[in-house]
């Protein structure tokens, strides 16, 4: 089994979305942009997913310069291409086009020293549903405060 080091998790789009399928994906990158990931110099707060001619693409993604590298740095916001079997792609573009789901990256992590990403297959969630999901997990932190108050008397 590999090893999986976490570079990145996105909290926001567990909060604004739910999410119903998640997929594990490779993603192509130039050699500058892979140590400024290691190093994780990454910001994707509204980074979503397309799915063009057959192929998806990461949009949104910014990775920063790598600031060891001389003039041949990387374009910070291009658009970077994920690998995925022709049939999960099919799979997703099905989903995507009927049913009005979004691609959202969830995650981003290193398994046996490549840069992997966690694709989400999800839906935005509705303004009482946050609400829904605030009040619960309030309600699960004072459970656990009482719980560990009750432990330590």
């Amino acid at each position: 089994m590999a090893d999986i080091k976490k570079i990145a998790d996105n909290k926001k789009a567990r909060f604004n979305y739910s999410i119903e399928d998640s997929i594990e994906c490779g993603i192509v990158l130039e050699g500058t942009e892979v140590k400024s990931v290691k190093s994780g110099n990454i910001s994707f707060p509204d980074a979503f997913a397309e799915i063009i001619n057959d192929e998806v693409w990461l949009k949104g993604f910014h990775i920063s310069e790598y600031s060891y590298s001389s003039v041949f740095n990387h374009n910070p916001d291009r658009a970077k291409k994920l690998l995925l079997h022709a049939d999960e792609i099919k799979r997703l573009k099905r989903k995507v086009e009927e049913k009005g789901f979004t691609l959202i990256p969830l995650d981003f992590y290193l398994k046996a020293g490549r840069v992997k990403v966690n694709l989400g297959l999800c839906k935005g969630k509705k303004m009482f549903d946050k609400r829904a999901s605030i009040k619960e997990k309030d309600i699960n932190r004072d459970l656990q405060r009482n719980f560990k108050k009750d432990l330590l008397s």
